[in-house]
């Protein structure tokens, strides 16, 4: 899920860049960057993280798959540095390593998903 949200986002940005700016109603400009190859991996990619991400959502609470997924966020700051050659501010590190810390404490906590068959053999 987090390497598809990631490489979805990355492709796409590489996509529109690669478009140079558009405004919103300029239609004559935005059909055809919206069907360029890199814009059309990325959303792809974005559709198949959203169908992983339902599927996570069917198997575990969306308290401890939120926080997972979320992770992504370092992986498109990595991405976007090497990749896009963007330039991440401490202050952007600095939050991105506030969101994996909270990551880690919900991950180390206990597990709240049952499964059917865990509610079975439970009681």
């Amino acid at each position: 899920m987090v390497v598809l949200s990631s490489v979805g986002d990355v492709c796409l940005s590489y996509g529109m860049r690669s478009t140079g700016g558009l405004a919103v109603g300029d239609l004559r400009h935005l059909i055809p960057a919206v069907f360029s190859p890199w814009v059309g991996l990325g959303v792809l990619l974005l559709i198949c993280f959203l169908a992983a991400y339902s599927i996570s959502l069917s198997w575990a609470d969306l308290t401890y798959v939120l926080p997972a997924s979320s992770l992504a966020y370092v992986l498109v700051a990595v991405l976007g540095a090497l990749v896009l050659h963007e330039q991440i501010s401490p202050t952007r590190w600095t939050g991105i390593l506030l969101i994996s810390c909270g990551v880690g404490i919900v991950a180390g906590g206990p597990i709240a998903t049952r499964h059917p068959a865990e509610k079975k053999s439970g009681s």
